[in-house]
């Protein structure tokens, strides 16, 4: 008797337990909490389609119009002058950038004058005695005649008996060496051929020149030129002559340019067109990085946005009913922020701002202060 007892006790502890356990699980279930709905708050504009100015942008750096790169032709000692042959001197038109020593060559360049003058003064008997009608003006030739000043030039020869005369005594040959080496040493001294600026010089008084060495560069200021690259689509903006605005990358100042050379090709690999922008002002130096504005046509019925707007399958964000959308739409021109787009009805609610995270679909608040009047392309809100 006590074992059956204590068998029903068992089975009777076993199914209590079961019970309590599955008790105790029952009570674990709690009711899974249901999320906020998150709306988030953006800044919005409606638009209002205009005719949008398209302004063709493209950055280049100055270059000086007129530059000379200094080469030596003949060799001698640099002599030094009125001037130092430093980078940042300045010199006027016509004053002397090198002077190298020509004491040598100088001297021969007499010696063959003195040849000529010699050469024609043997003939004036004959010319007295056969050719009296020739006789005075090579008279007067040999007055005019001055060593320390460049040779005149010969009297004009009028028959052919005085030409065959002055050939047959060596005449022009002696003449035109000395011509050749009066010109020769010429190149001793480079003199300035406009007011400018040295920009790079690598020699100093004392230093030996050789032919063919570079001697340093010589740029005229206030006056450059910039090239810039347009698309060939707007081929119809680069004429001669046109007006292009400029300003620096810092859009602190603006300087107005025009169109000097336009190329006739188009590059095949941007497929853009190559042409040279000339600006004067005193302001501007060599290398200076500026952006030129080709002002082109005005676009119909478009807006402006900002580029990060635009979808990958040339879509928009727009709001409806406090919810996102999408639209197509046909962009007209891309500038480096911005965008030029047509195909967006007026009174349409846009994004300003590109939202992080953002799909169709979406529960957005558009934000009071960012519903102006102002259309899309004047508008400068924020996401939040």
């Amino acid at each position: 008797m006590r074992k059956i007892i204590l068998s029903i006790l068992g089975v009777l502890l076993i199914v209590g337990a079961f019970f309590g356990a599955k008790t105790i699980i029952a009570n674990k279930k709690r009711p899974k909490p249901k999320p906020d709905k998150v709306i988030k708050t953006v800044f919005t504009d409606t638009v209002k389609n205009t005719a949008v100015p398209i302004e063709i942008a493209s950055t280049g750096s100055l270059i000086a119009k007129r530059r000379l790169e200094l080469y030596a032709e003949v060799q001698g000692v640099f002599r030094g002058g009125a001037k130092l042959f430093r980078t940042g001197q300045t010199f006027n038109r016509g004053q002397v950038l090198i002077r190298m020593d020509a004491t040598e060559y100088y001297a021969s360049v007499q010696s063959a004058k003195s040849n000529l003058y010699n050469l024609i003064t043997s003939i004036m008997p004959d010319l007295r005695l056969d050719y009296p009608d020739f006789f005075d003006k090579w008279q007067t030739y040999l007055d005019s005649f001055d060593m320390s000043k460049a040779t005149p030039e010969l009297p004009e020869v009028t028959s052919d008996q005085e030409k065959f005369f002055i050939t047959g005594r060596n005449i022009y040959s002696s003449y035109y060496n000395v011509k050749n080496l009066e010109q020769r040493l010429s190149k001793y001294t480079i003199v300035a051929p406009f007011k400018g600026v040295l920009t790079q010089a690598l020699v100093n008084e004392g230093t030996l020149i050789r032919p063919g060495q570079k001697l340093g560069e010589f740029i005229e200021t206030g006056t450059y030129e910039m090239e810039i690259a347009i698309p060939k689509e707007y081929a119809d903006l680069l004429t001669i002559g046109n007006k292009v605005t400029l300003k620096d990358l810092k859009s602190s100042k603006t300087y107005l340019g025009h169109i000097v050379r336009v190329n006739g090709s188009v590059d095949q690999a941007s497929q853009t067109i190559t042409s040279f922008v000339e600006i004067s002002d005193p302001a501007l130096r060599e290398g200076m990085y500026l952006e030129a504005v080709l002002k082109g046509k005005e676009q119909e019925n478009a807006i402006e946005m900002d580029r990060s707007l635009l979808l990958s399958d040339n879509e928009v964000y727009i709001v409806r009913d406090s919810i996102l959308d999408v639209i197509p739409v046909q962009p007209v021109y891309f500038s480096d922020k911005k965008m030029v787009l047509q195909g967006i009805p007026d009174g349409t609610v846009v994004l300003s701002k590109s939202v992080p995270g953002a799909y169709a679909g979406m529960l957005v608040s558009p934000f009071q202060e960012s519903k102006k009047e102002n259309a899309v392309g004047t508008s400068q809100t924020l996401a939040d």
